[in-house]
C-alpha cells in the first residue's frame, strides 16, 4: 500500500510538540503497521513527512490506546472545507484565544463539538 502524505515546513513542524513514526503509531495502538497506514489513509489521523523520513503523526493524537476522541471528524470537517493535510495541521496547533488554548488541547479536553463546529465555519 502506497501512503501519499504532505511534506511540512519547519514553521508547522515547530507546532508539535512530539511526533511518532508509524510503527511507533502501531505499537502504542496494538496494531499492524499496516492498520496504522490505514488510519491515515482513511484519515482517522494525520501523518505528514518531516524531512526526509517515513511519515509521522503528532503523539497527542492518540489517547491511550485509541486515536483521540473526537479527531477523526474533526479531521473530516477540515478536509470538508477544504484544508490539506498541512493547513489542516497548522490549524489544529495554532493557539486560538477564544478556546482558549489551540483547537487540539480543546479536543484533548473534551470540547471536540464546540470544535468542529468552528471548523465547519471556516468552510463558509
Amino acid at each position: 500500500m502506497t501512503l501519499s502524505v504532505a511534506q511540512i515546513d519547519r514553521e508547522t513542524d515547530q507546532l508539535v510538540n512530539e511526533w511518532l513514526t508509524l510503527p511507533e503509531v502501531a505499537s502504542r495502538l496494538d496494531l499492524s503497521i499496516g492498520r496504522a497506514k490505514q488510519l491515515v489513509k482513511d484519515r482517522k489521523l494525520l501523518g505528514v513527512r518531516r524531512g526526509s523520513g517515513g511519515p509521522q503523526v503528532p503523539a497527542v493524537f492518540l489517547d491511550g490506546k485509541d486515536v483521540m476522541k473526537g479527531l477523526p471528524g474533526t479531521l473530516t470537517v477540515l478536509q470538508d472545507a477544504g484544508y490539506d493535510d498541512v493547513q489542516a495541521l497548522r490549524w489544529l496547533f495554532t493557539p486560538d484565544e477564544s478556546l482558549p488554548g489551540s483547537p487540539i488541547e480543546a479536543i484533548k479536553a473534551g470540547r471536540h463539538t464546540e470544535v468542529k463546529r468552528r471548523a465547519q465555519a471556516l468552510a463558509f
